[in-house]
């Protein structure tokens, strides 16, 4: 079976190693073009795209995957099945279709919740306490066709979006492996996606990862964990952007006149109210406190909140917007 790879960022490479090691013939691989990244913008190519050139596989990097041009070129390519993980542009039906054996993705949750760009993201922020991967056949509508193979895998209490991107990556490989072995011999069961199950998990961007302090203690905390490390989750005090990590719930400390230092008798939400002289920043919500151990002013390297604190990056009473 000759495989076309799709596939951009980290999440997909363990995907492609797995199908390296397994001897998978590999047809070509389809990427995202190099891009600008970092500080002095220098051009980057995708993760995918530097473990193919190492693996020695042919690669195609089109702005867009369409065309008349693009389609005679994996043609050419003669793929019996198209792999997609994580590659970031929707296929059209001509493109799904070039394989004999059609095309299959793997998406980093249990569809059909989470459909959409952001599945792990959204899993934190909405409190699920368990995801997964699931690959699926690929039709032209958004993450939903029919379901080949899943493997579940559970969302810890202090999980971060790039934790458990990291564990989904490799399961995806897992899953991937496993799906195609039923493919190969004929006894992959295809099942239809419930469609009173489906929820989304939109693309999430700087815009996204504003952190709203009216949200509860708790609410603030998940989305903290959900938006780190890309994009971020932050706020502006005093005009200045901070991003915020690893966060912590401490309920006692709602309470605690020793740990929490105000002249607020009720701290609007982001407001500074303390300092864990052994962990970081407390900071207020709608509802409860939020202790945030790590973050990123503009410019600067993220570091711990204390490091933060004791260079006066921030004072009690100062609230975030």
């Amino acid at each position: 079976m000759r495989i076309l790879f799709w596939g951009t960022p980290d999440f997909a490479v363990p995907s492609l190693k797995a199908l390296a090691n397994d001897g998978v013939e590999i047809a070509g691989v389809i990427t995202q073009p190099d891009r600008p990244a970092g500080r002095g913008r220098r051009i980057k190519r995708s993760p995918v795209k530097e473990e193919a050139l190492a693996l020695g596989y042919e690669v195609l990097a089109p702005v867009r995957p369409q065309g008349e041009q693009f389609i005679e070129q994996i043609r050419k390519l003669r793929p019996d099945l198209s792999v997609v993980v994580a590659y970031g542009h929707i296929l059209k039906r001509e493109v799904l279709d070039l394989p004999s054996l059609g095309s299959i993705n793997v998406h980093a949750s249990l569809l059909p919740q989470l459909r959409g760009a952001a599945p792990v993201n959204w899993g934190i922020i909405r409190g699920h306490g368990q995801t997964g991967i699931t690959v699926m056949r690929m039709v032209e509508a958004m993450d939903a066709g029919p379901i080949i193979h899943q493997l579940s895998e559970p969302i810890f209490d202090d999980d971060s979006a790039s934790e458990l991107m990291s564990r989904l990556s490799e399961l995806g490989a897992l899953a991937l492996r496993e799906a195609l072995e039923f493919l190969v011999h004929g006894n992959a069961d295809e099942r239809e996606q419930l469609e009173n199950g489906v929820s989304y998990a939109p693309k999430v961007d700087r815009k996204t990862a504003r952190i709203d302090w009216t949200l509860s203690a708790n609410e603030v905390a998940l989305f903290i964990r959900g938006m780190d490390a890309t994009p971020g989750a932050w706020s502006e005090l005093a005009g200045m952007p901070i991003k915020f990590f690893r966060p912590k719930l401490v309920p006692e400390l709602e309470s605690s006149q020793a740990s929490v230092q105000t002249s607020f008798q009720i701290p609007s939400p982001g407001t500074v109210v303390g300092v864990d002289p052994e962990q970081g920043l407390v900071i207020s919500t709608s509802s409860g406190v939020v202790l945030v151990r790590e973050v990123q002013p503009a410019g600067r390297q993220r570091m711990s909140a204390l490091d933060w604190i004791n260079g006066r990056g921030v004072e009690l009473g100062q609230r975030f917007e």
